[in-house]
């Protein structure tokens, strides 16, 4: 008994190939379970179960439909903020724009106290409403479009390649996606917005948002709501594009270069540069297009008329883009393709930078659990 008890112990645990190795073990193994004379086959070894290892190619964890509620609050709150912060600046960036040569707004300070003398204080926040209540949408969408189309690509990387990094070419795609996607669904409020921005405000001829929207249909048609959208669809991926990316890039390089884990270690005032030179790098190269966008909406409208005294008292109308762009070089220059951009510059950058910031800090206050650079 004192020796079989081993052997038994062992027989048991044993792989199979160890068991044919020792006589003594099938007879053993064949008394334990009962049987006469050697086993017909040996027992085959206990499975045990490996644990799953990740792959490099696992998927990102959805977000739930509370985080993507937050997400959109957050980016709408971000993006009414930073328009109200900037409106005076930015209906003198539009009323530059679209003037002729005749110039009657010449430099940001003159244009300011021009409006701010002629129409006041109220004046200079013209089209702001408007604008925010297109911009609330327009950012919510824009800012989960961005983070839902990089969860997206960083999935298809790692299924492709193992590695799971956003870079700036990824960054620039997803951000020009999300703006295509935000841009296009709330363009109709954008051309209305611009018609409130450019008019008169001593002899106002659209009195609100829905005024202006049915104004528009009822004499120029429904697609007269998307006049312009052809060269902002060409423009947005630039300027948004250009803006994740860079801002996500230089959020980067900044953790890196002081050796931070987490972006919410890095400052607001970290935050608001990176912010200021995503939205100037943007802003620049897709100005001409911005340009161009704002002279097509109001394409053959009379309330521009003023703007245009050196053209007999008539409406500009383009047929398109191209006739825009070329007509406006010929009649005015190539320097008119930039008109309005000195208080673009001074608008652009707290207008951006307060969206980024107001943004990330929303979310953390609200405890939103994915953040744009994850």
């Amino acid at each position: 008994p004192l020796n079989t008890l081993p052997i038994r112990s062992a027989a048991i645990q044993a792989p199979a190939t160890a068991g044919m190795a020792m006589g003594s073990v099938p007879a053993v193994m064949g008394h334990a379970r009962g049987h006469q004379g050697p086993p017909s086959t040996p027992p085959e070894p206990p499975h045990v179960e490996q644990p799953e290892k990740k792959s490099p190619a696992s998927r990102m964890p959805r977000p739930t439909w509370a985080s993507i509620g937050k997400s959109l609050i957050a980016g709408g709150i971000a993006g009414g903020l930073s328009r109200t912060a900037v409106a005076p600046l930015e209906r003198l960036k539009i009323l530059m724009q679209v003037q002729g040569n005749t110039r009657l707004y010449t430099s940001t300070w003159q244009g300011l106290m021009h409006m701010a003398r002629t129409e006041g204080v109220r004046g200079m926040m013209q089209g702001n409403f408007a604008n925010c209540v297109r911009i609330v949408p327009n950012s919510a969408v824009k800012f989960f479009c961005y983070e839902h189309l990089s969860r997206e690509l960083v999935d298809y990387r790692r299924r492709t390649t193992g590695e799971g990094e956003m870079t700036p070419f990824l960054r620039l795609c997803a951000g020009a996606g999300a703006g295509i996607v935000a841009m296009s669904a709330t363009y109709p409020l954008d051309m209305v917005r611009g018609r409130l921005t450019v008019q008169d405000g001593t002899a106002s001829q659209y009195r609100g948002i829905w005024h202006a929207a049915t104004s528009i249909v009822k004499e120029e048609g429904p697609r007269a709501l998307f006049k312009g959208w052809v060269p902002s669809v060409i423009g947005v991926v630039p300027y948004v594009g250009l803006n994740f990316a860079v801002y996500e890039t230089l959020k980067s390089m900044t953790m890196q270069r002081y050796g931070l884990k987490d972006e919410r270690e890095l400052s607001v005032g970290a935050r608001l540069a990176c912010g200021a030179c995503a939205g100037t790098t943007g802003q620049t190269v897709a100005y001409p297009f911005d340009v161009a966008r704002r002279r097509l909406q109001v394409s053959g409208w009379s309330g521009v008329k003023g703007l245009h005294p050196g053209n007999g008292g008539a409406s500009i109308v383009y047929s398109g883009m191209m006739d825009c762009f070329t007509r406006t070089v010929r009649e005015e220059g190539v320097g008119a393709l930039f008109k309005g951009l000195a208080p673009n510059y001074i608008k652009v950058v707290p207008s951006i930078a307060i969206a980024f910031v107001t943004y990330e800090q929303v979310k953390d206050f609200l405890g939103v659990e994915f953040k744009i650079a994850d």
